[in-house]
């Protein structure tokens, strides 16, 4: 599962799709083997760290995956595995509910609360936000130990460093522009103040109920709690107008809209968000 009671306090609101659940100990452990057994010795633990996407975007997630292997030939006794992130990256999720955070900051500690028998596989995925303000590269590493000797300890121990776009600035503004009854026409702005051209540039809307009734200058489509439009592309330096007419509720609720690309980073969040009565 994805974040544990540990982690609640670093919950963002943000989705990340696809993170895969692996346990870092998957069976439970057999009986113990005697210094007669052939299979009696050390345990040759390795781990790999690495982070997706391979450029990282400011403001957006960030995904790390510690696999851990045993070689054997004997069985890891209660393995730790301790990853750290770098400071510019915020945890908000591990996906093994036995992690808990470090003493430092960005660190993610998980004791496996088996025995990891020699040739079985595990890892863990942790789930972070580059801050706005990361220029790169981030540095992370992971570091494996057991309770039972290690001849070869070189590959106890992983980094990566993930490089960080620069992003774009983008911005929103909304203004009523006229009002016949229930029916409101709210223009909005979006401004991209560079460096990168946003070629999937959103803004979505909560509208606390009002329904939407025409949209001109963007591709928007109206679901129960929100209404999001898809605009044409917006260059660096650049802006994109377009009009939204809805049917506001008696208690005439606020407009809130909040702008994004999916593939580039905002250095100015900021911005992002604009709201407006619909009184």
């Amino acid at each position: 599962m994805v974040g544990g009671s540990v982690f609640r306090e670093h919950v963002a609101a943000r989705i990340v799709a696809g993170v895969i659940c692996l346990a870092l100990a998957a069976a439970p452990r057999g009986a113990l083997a005697s210094p007669d057994d052939d299979t009696w010795g050390g345990a040759d633990l390795s781990v790999r760290l690495t982070a997706f996407p391979k450029r990282a975007q400011p403001g957006q997630p960030l995904l790390y995956r510690a696999d851990v292997r045993n070689d054997g030939p004997g069985d890891a006794v209660l393995p730790l595995l301790t990853v750290r992130l770098p400071e510019e990256v915020q945890v908000i999720g591990v996906n093994v509910a036995d992690c808990f955070p470090g003493a430092a900051a960005g660190e993610v500690v998980c004791p496996s609360v088996k025995d990891v028998l020699a040739g079985q596989t595990g890892g863990v995925t942790i789930t972070g936000v580059v801050r706005s303000g990361a220029r790169g590269p981030l540095r992370a590493k992971a570091t494996l130990s057991s309770e039972i000797v290690d001849d070869d300890e070189t590959d106890n121990s992983s980094e990566t460093l993930t490089e960080v776009g620069e992003g774009t600035d983008l911005a929103v503004r909304l203004s009523r522009a006229t009002r016949a009854g229930r029916l409101v026409t709210v223009a909005a702005v979006v401004r991209n103040r560079g460096p990168r051209r946003v070629h999937d540039a959103g803004v979505l809307f909560d509208t606390g109920g009002a329904r939407l009734m025409s949209a001109r200058g963007a591709r928007c489509d109206s679901h129960s709690a929100y209404v999001g439009c898809r605009l044409r592309t917006v260059g660096a330096g650049r802006r994109v107008s377009f009009m939204l007419a809805f049917v506001a509720r008696a208690h005439a609720p606020r407009a809130e809209a909040t702008v994004y690309s999916l593939r580039l980073g905002d250095r100015r969040p900021a911005n992002n968000t604009a709201r407006l009565s619909l009184r």
